[in-house]
């Protein structure tokens, strides 16, 4: 499987538009995060394109065509809602899914049997999928739906119901399925997992795509000229600026040395506030504040709530 693309694809339920007119390029063998508030259209979406869902207007292409039922069967999908019988075995549950999937049986058991060593899961072959915790369904689930490797991979809030340790398993097996070459959609509220993991983005609220691109473009786009600077001062003066091309904001002193937090204002550049600095003191440490992912997101949702009345 290739790039994936979703051209136009508009959905209305009665009176609420859930997407509206939403294009988003997906490269091929990236993690590509799909961020959004409750009630954004992202779920929506992602029904679309697993064909569980038709769209209004718009298509799904994959690989340059229309996506099909027979794409379908190579795509691994991880909804946030539970999907597993309360009532059957795990193991056996298990088997049954790889086999919707086209699995062998035989085939289906070696690799359950090695996944479920891998998750420290064995234990849970023959129990009832009711007496598993939340967390414990999870996995199952995420071992079911990568079993059959696919090529694209969805992932709708993978991370709930896990505690920080198997949080960092899950995370680690994401990262192995995209060197081992998967395209992998990621929709979640956990902003730190989206730095940690994400190569692009999309942010999409009251069913419209806000913004999209690759997460280190989108956070320069929305840098504010901010710096840290540290520095040593034997003399414990604070350095002197000129306030109408510097601003400081943050300040903090640990003896001699010193850490500020520093706007540029009127056109000023980096070079033009070491300049400044270096005859006062000695620098000790200089970085450029870029917006985190979730700030970019607040930022924007709060704007477009404002925007719509919401």
């Amino acid at each position: 499987m290739d790039k994936l693309r979703v051209v136009n694809i508009s959905k209305r339920f009665e009176h609420h538009q859930a997407l509206d007119k939403i294009n988003i390029d997906i490269p091929q063998g990236s993690i590509y995060g799909l961020l959004g508030p409750n009630g954004a259209g992202k779920t929506t979406l992602i029904r679309i394109i697993n064909m569980i869902s038709v769209a209004d207007e718009g298509e799904v292409l994959l690989d340059g065509k229309p996506i099909s039922q027979q794409d379908i069967l190579k795509i691994g999908y991880l909804p946030e809602e539970r999907g597993l019988y309360k009532k059957m075995k795990v193991g056996e549950q298990a088997v049954y899914l790889a086999r919707l999937k086209g699995m062998p049986a035989a085939e289906a058991r070696k690799k359950l049997k090695y996944w479920f060593g891998r998750f420290e899961i064995t234990g849970w072959w023959n129990r009832k999928v009711e007496e598993l915790s939340k967390g414990m369904q999870q996995k199952v689930q995420f071992i079911v739906t990568i079993l059959h490797e696919p090529k694209l991979l969805i992932f709708d809030e993978p991370f709930s119901g896990f505690d920080p340790i198997n949080v960092n398993l899950l995370k680690a097996e994401i990262l192995h399925l995209k060197e081992e070459g998967a395209t992998i959609i990621f929709s979640t509220h956990n902003m730190a997992s989206v730095e940690e993991l994400c190569d692009h983005i999309a942010l999409i609220d009251n069913g419209k795509k806000v913004l999209s691109g690759e997460i280190n473009a989108v956070k320069d786009h929305f840098k504010a000229n901010i710096f840290e600077l540290g520095y040593r001062s034997p003399s414990q003066k604070e350095i002197d600026l000129p306030q109408e091309a510097f601003r400081l904001t943050e300040s903090s002193r640990q003896e001699d040395h010193f850490r500020v937090t520093i706007k540029l204002l009127n056109g000023s550049t980096p070079n033009d506030l070491l300049q400044q600095v270096i005859p006062q003191a000695e620098v000790t440490s200089f970085r450029e504040i870029l917006p985190t992912i979730n700030e970019i997101f607040m930022r924007e949702v709060s704007s477009g709530s404002r925007k719509t009345g919401a």
